[in-house]
């Protein structure tokens, strides 16, 4: 059901989801020019988002690009990314290699496919040794929810990745044909709010408006309470987000704070 609001609420809900962003570039042909103009791009007039997301190789790039513009924030990137290859030795390494990179928080993809198949254990020892190779970094775990598909997959591999320490759960990597939906937030919240322990939660791909933000901060509200709603259990991941947040609030797509 389409969340109805006013221009009051849409604003509200546009600033607290552009402090909640990932700010993301996961492209194939990213350069380290690229990745300095989305570093540029996090230095809004209102604040900034909560990190950037960028692959391994480009970790560094973001650092420096960040700090040019006095900017602190977490870089975090992807391993076993996109594919959730069934291999938790490779996911391991990939997860170790990206901290000695300086990665700051790690965006796993779960081996869905294999839990499709009927195997649970090796999404368990991904989860585990990931979980082990990041230390006390950010540990968000991919469950790719538009291949599992149903309710109890998804329930499924959002159990086994908290049970195995994840810190968030994330819907999706991007680059498939469905990726976050709100049927699915909705079965991955639930699942959160009975685990015992307090896990993240971050919807990915395909969230693109101000509305499309409000819709999934409202649903998490509505399982885990206002104070879920910070980023250090909620995220947004998204390039385009941000410029659409931007002119909600007022101001051009693109704008940053030295351009005020």
């Amino acid at each position: 059901m389409e969340l109805s609001l006013n221009r009051n609420q849409l604003t509200e809900a546009a600033l607290k989801a552009l402090h909640l962003i990932d700010l993301t570039s996961l492209n194939d042909d990213d350069t380290e020019e690229r990745i300095a103009a989305l570093a540029a791009s996090a230095d809004t007039p209102v604040g900034t988002p909560a990190a950037l997301c960028v692959y391994p190789r480009f970790v560094g790039a973001a650092h420096a690009a960040l700090a040019r513009h006095g900017l602190v924030l977490p870089v975090a990137t992807v391993t076993n990314f996109p594919h959730g290859a069934a291999d938790p030795d490779a996911a391991a390494r990939e997860t170790a290699d990206a901290l000695a990179r300086g990665a700051d928080e790690i965006d796993v993809v779960f081996p869905y496919r294999a839990l499709i198949d009927g195997d649970e254990r090796v999404g368990r020892e991904l989860v585990a040794q990931c979980r082990a190779a990041a230390g006390a970094q950010c540990l968000k775990v991919i469950l790719e929810t538009g291949e599992l598909r149903d309710a109890a997959a998804i329930r499924r591999a959002s159990e086994i990745a908290i049970e195995e320490g994840a810190d968030f759960l994330k819907t999706s990597t991007g680059k498939v044909a469905v990726n976050a939906t709100l049927d699915a937030a909705a079965v991955m919240l639930a699942t959160i709010r009975v685990a015992g322990r307090m896990v993240g939660f971050k919807a990915a791909g395909g969230v693109r408006t101000a509305q499309d933000a409000a819709q999934y901060l409202s649903l998490a509200q509505r399982e885990l309470g206002p104070g879920y709603l910070t980023s250090a259990t909620f995220r947004f991941g998204a390039s385009g987000l941000l410029g659409n947040l931007l002119e909600t609030l007022g101001h051009r797509a693109g704008a940053t704070r030295s351009a005020y």
